[in-house]
């Protein structure tokens, strides 16, 4: 690490702790040149993941997308907003947890589906009309029909 008083590019750790929040390491150095001490932090560094839409575009992911789109299926039912964002953030630990930088909105689709079976059947079917483009009533009473034959 190069020290900030005279870009001596080596130093020592003279103390290490995790900072309040856990979430980076707090390092006490010293220059080996000047003696001076300075602090430093590192953390881990998180690659934003990209979106693969239908159509073949990229955009980066967004959390907030996700949750207005559940939510939107969810709207008038009996699921809470805490539940919701236990939803997305299910989704997400799968999706990071895979260490792919790119996933396709089906995937994610295929996720949230396989949740909202779980929480709210209508949700689930509300959300699965928009995601899977359901273009008349008959393809609408199968996706039904297959919810009822897994009873």
């Amino acid at each position: 690490m190069k020290c900030p008083f005279c870009n001596f590019p080596d130093s020592k750790v003279v103390d290490s702790r995790p900072t309040d929040e856990g979430t980076s390491i707090r390092r006490r150095r010293e220059c080996l040149r000047c003696l001076k001490r300075f602090t430093t932090y590192e953390t881990v560094e998180h690659l934003p993941m990209m979106l693969i839409k239908r159509d073949g575009t990229r955009q980066p992911y967004n959390r907030q997308k996700l949750l207005a789109g559940v939510m939107k299926a969810c709207e008038k039912r009996p699921v809470s907003q805490a539940r919701l964002e236990q939803l997305v953030d299910d989704v997400e630990q799968k999706l990071f947890g895979t260490l792919e930088y790119e996933v396709s909105s089906k995937a994610i689709g295929e996720l949230v589906m396989e949740q909202l079976k779980e929480i709210d059947e209508v949700a689930y079917v509300r959300f699965a009309s928009v995601y899977r483009q359901f273009k008349d009533i008959n393809t609408f009473m199968e996706e039904l029909s297959s919810m009822i034959r897994e009873k």
